[in-house]
This record gives structure tokens, C-alpha cells and sequence, in this order.
């Protein structure tokens, strides 16, 4: 039986880069299992990035108690990534293609334009990040920091980024399984260093429940709701019998766990290096001299990883999209679009200002996509035609013109409801946001507004359409189209 982190022959060119893209994985290719998924969002999840989100919680103005209530409750949300990793081993492709069931073929690809959007804005972040803690580490050697280091570093950073999306789907869990024991050893040093300077009452009286709304808000964007539309990218290996259960829970410790965990030590750090809270560099330097090395070591190495699911998850997105293009190609144009805004990011005074106005925003399309995504996937009995979902004309998908109403207005509609229930001040404030003193419901008008609005309008028709669709895949048909 083979090993289960071996990278599949049938997978893998003769460099060992990863050949399928958005097309379908046959049977013989199912090698992964549900734990595997366990470890390698352990892998992902166990970063310095996460712990970033706790301070930066802190700076809401919440109290200790309540920054941790709101980790507690917004972490929950990794049950949508569970659940959002289920269509996967059924439709055996990757989850903007399985999308255009939801909104057909044509329909789908403004949906894709977003997401693509969104993982170019978590890559640049993060690559942003390994820059700073690399331009950290340079200062302790010595290094003042320069345009010009700026630039190798982000040129170095890019270069080295590039490898595990090219290598592809099963090098990226093999590594982000590795990766996982040196996280926590650092974790476990970093919270021993921190434990005797944690001021729980820095902030007595906390912070009014407009406030912890919309801390909430950025805690679920952050966590659970931000990754749902990487699920499927990973679970697409998976046998299509594979239990339900089982890959929902194996997600759900893989995410929940780490990410309270490293949230939590993040607020209470922020506790007191006060100004430095959400500084990733500004973290370390409250504790031992010694201690900065392995800290920043790790991290970059850590931050490098989980920005290889991002890059890896936008390269199959531009295929969706239409794009004549292989994977690995897309990787190299996703990087060299990652690194411009990368600069851009690293040569601006307000890095941190950019980092939670982004995440704030992409509730507007994720939380409605979420909705219409999972019910769609209900309707139709969780079901779905493989071969139909490879056609981009002709498919039981296609419907009008290859666009899907019910979903886009669906779509539409829970955007608005987002927007005018966001709170993303100063640069946005919306109606209700502005008469509630600051209450953020754009995450929770998104889903319901969304969600209702496609089951009433597809009620009748998808499930219908679900019984059209043949029992099993034809997998000879299906590889006929590659």
C-alpha cells in the first residue's frame, strides 16, 4: 500500500511538479485519507500569522475576557471549512469548478474573480510578512534596512515561494505535516516566556457589544469563513465514499485547536508590548534577546507554508476562471503579481491598517458565497455530475447561457445585505452599521440573506436537476475531455 505522503506517480510530472490542475481525479488517484487533512491544516494553522490576529483583536479595545469569549466563538467557524470540504471527494475536482453547479459555467467566474482576489490578498500579506521578519533578522546581523535590501528580500521571498505550490497537493501536506512539531515546541517556549508578563486587566471595563460584533466579525473572517473556499482544493484526493463525518472532524481539530490556541497567546502578549500589538517582529522583542532568532526562524519558514495553500488555491481558481493555462503557470503568474503588491505593501506605513481592512471586506462575498455554496449542495442531495462539472458548454450546469440566476442573485442580494450591515471604520460605515453606534451584522446578513434567497428561488428546480445526473462518474468519459 502506498505510503500516504508519497507524492503519486500519476500526479507528478518528471521534476515531481504536480500535472492536474482543475481536472478531474480519477479513483486510482484517491490516496489521501481524512487525517491527512488534519495535519496538514494543523500545519497551516499552527503560525505566527494567527497569533498576529490575536494582538490585533486587542486593539479593539476589548477586555482580556472578551477577546478570548469572541476566539472561542469566532474559531467555531472552521466547521463551515469542514463542511465546505465535503463536495470535493464527490465531485473529485477542485472547489471553483464544483462552484459552477451553484452558478453555472459563466455565472461562476465573477465568483472566481473574487476569490482570486482574496488569495493574492492573503498571499501578499503573508509574503509582506516573511519580508518584515526577514528585514528583522537582517538588523541583528548588522543590516540596516535599505530600499535596496528591501528589494532582494521581497525578490528572495518570492523565489522561495514558488516552490511548494509548484510541487503541488501532496508535497504541500507532507511539508505542513512536518512542520507542525517545530510550531509547537516554539509555542509552548513562547507562552512559558510570556506567562509571568500577562496583564489580564490592561483593559478593565473592555469594550461595548458594537465593538465585539465587530471584533467577532474579523475573528470569523480570519479563521473559518476566510478558508472555505480552499476546502475542496484539498479534499478533492480524497475516495469519493469517504465518511463525512470523519473529514469534517478531522478539519475542525486541525483548525480549532491551534488557532485558539495561538489567537489566545497573541491577546494576552498584547497585553503589554502595548504599541507593538499586531507587529509580528514588535512581538518578540519584549522577550529574551536569544529568543528573536528561532522566533522569526520559524515564523518565516511557517508564514512561507500556509501562503503555499493561498498560491496553490489561486493557480486553480485562474483555471476556473478560463484561463489556458497549466497549474504551475499560473503559480509563476500568481507570484509575479504577489510580489508587486508585495512591494507596494512593504515601502507603506500602514501595513497593519491594510491587513484588517482587507479582512473585513472580504465578508462582503465570502459569507453570501458560503450560503448559496452549501445549500446548493443540500438541494441537490449532495450530489453532483462530475463529467458535467468538466464542460464548460452543453452541461447539465449550462442552463441559460451558462449562468445559473437563483445563484448570482442570490449572490448579489447577500452582498448587499453585507454591505449595508458592514463596519469597516473610518474608511466605511454603513447605514445600519452607523444607527447601531458600530454594530457589524455584515457575516450573519450575508449568510441568511443569501442562503434564503437561493433556497426559495432553486427549491424546485436543482433537486430535480440532481435527479437527472447519473449515479456514478464515468470516469472513462470524464478523462476523454482532458
Amino acid at each position: 500500500m502506498k505510503e500516504v505522503f508519497e507524492i503519486p506517480i500519476a500526479e507528478a510530472g518528471p521534476s515531481g511538479i504536480e500535472r492536474r490542475g482543475i481536472d478531474y481525479v480519477p479513483s486510482r488517484e484517491r490516496w489521501a485519507k481524512p487525517v491527512n487533512l488534519f495535519w496538514m491544516w494543523g500545519g497551516a494553522i499552527f503560525n505566527v500569522e494567527i497569533l498576529v490576529y490575536g494582538a490585533i483583536l486587542m486593539t479593539f479595545g476589548l477586555s482580556f475576557a472578551q477577546a478570548v469569549f469572541i476566539i472561542i466563538v469566532g474559531n467555531l467557524s472552521y466547521a463551515l471549512l469542514g463542511l465546505t470540504s465535503l463536495q470535493g471527494p464527490e465531485a473529485g475536482t477542485t472547489t471553483f469548478t464544483i462552484n459552477r453547479a451553484s452558478f453555472g459555467p459563466h455565472g461562476s467566474k465573477l465568483i472566481a474573480v473574487f476569490n482570486w482576489l482574496t488569495q493574492v490578498g492573503f498571499e501578499t500579506e503573508g509574503l509582506a510578512l516573511v519580508v518584515i521578519a526577514g528585514l528583522a533578522l537582517s538588523s541583528k546581523v548588522g543590516l540596516h534596512s535599505s530600499t535596496g535590501l528591501k528589494v532582494g528580500l521581497i525578490l528572495l521571498a518570492a523565489l522561495i515561494q514558488l516552490l511548494l505550490p509548484l510541487l503541488g497537493h501532496a508535497a504541500i501536506l507532507k511539508a505542513m505535516r512536518v512542520l507542525v512539531i517545530p510550531f509547537i515546541i516554539l509555542f509552548v517556549i513562547f507562552a512559558f516566556l510570556a506567562v509571568g508578563h500577562v496583564n489580564v486587566h490592561s483593559v478593565r471595563h473592555g469594550a461595548n457589544w458594537q465593538t465585539m460584533l465587530e471584533g467577532l466579525a474579523f475573528i470569523i473572517s480570519a479563521s473559518g469563513l476566510g478558508w472555505t473556499e480552499n476546502g475542496n482544493d484539498y479534499s478533492r484526493y480524497l475516495p469519493r465514499h469517504t465518511s463525512g463525518k470523519a473529514t469534517v472532524g478531522w478539519v475542525f481539530l486541525g483548525t480549532f485547536i491551534p488557532s485558539v490556541l495561538l489567537m489566545t497567546l497573541g491577546a494576552a502578549v498584547a497585553t503589554f508590548v502595548g504599541s507593538d500589538s499586531g507587529s509580528i517582529t514588535g512581538i518578540a522583542t519584549h522577550f529574551s534577546p536569544w529568543f528573536i532568532w528561532p522566533y522569526l526562524i520559524v515564523a518565516i519558514v511557517q508564514l512561507f507554508a500556509i501562503n503555499s495553500l493561498d498560491l496553490y488555491s489561486s493557480g486553480v481558481t485562474l483555471q476556473a476562471l478560463g484561463l489556458k493555462i497549466s497549474r504551475w503557470q499560473a503559480v509563476i503568474l500568481d507570484t509575479v503579481i504577489v510580489t508587486g503588491l508585495t512591494s507596494y505593501a512593504i515601502f507603506s506605513a500602514s501595513f497593519n491598517t491594510l491587513l484588517s481592512e482587507f479582512i473585513l471586506f472580504i465578508i462582503v462575498w465570502v459569507a453570501p458565497w458560503t450560503a448559496v455554496y452549501l445549500v446548493d449542495w443540500l438541494l441537490r442531495g449532495r450530489r453532483y455530475s462530475a463529467i458535467d462539472l468538466q464542460r464548460t458548454k452543453g452541461s447539465l450546469y449550462y442552463r441559460k447561457n451558462g449562468i445559473h440566476w437563483p445563484g448570482v442573485i442570490a449572490q448579489i442580494l447577500g452582498m448587499v445585505a453585507a454591505m449595508l450591515t458592514l463596519d469597516a471604520y473610518p474608511h466605511y460605515v454603513s447605514v445600519v452599521s452607523n444607527a447601531t453606534n458600530g454594530a457589524d451584522f455584515s457575516i450573519f446578513a450575508g449568510l441568511i440573506v443569501s442562503g434564503v434567497t437561493y433556497w426559495l428561488l432553486a427549491r424546485g428546480t436543482v433537486p430535480a436537476e440532481a435527479q437527472r445526473q447519473q449515479a456514478e462518474p464515468d470516469e472513462t468519459a470524464i478523462a476523454s475531455l482532458a
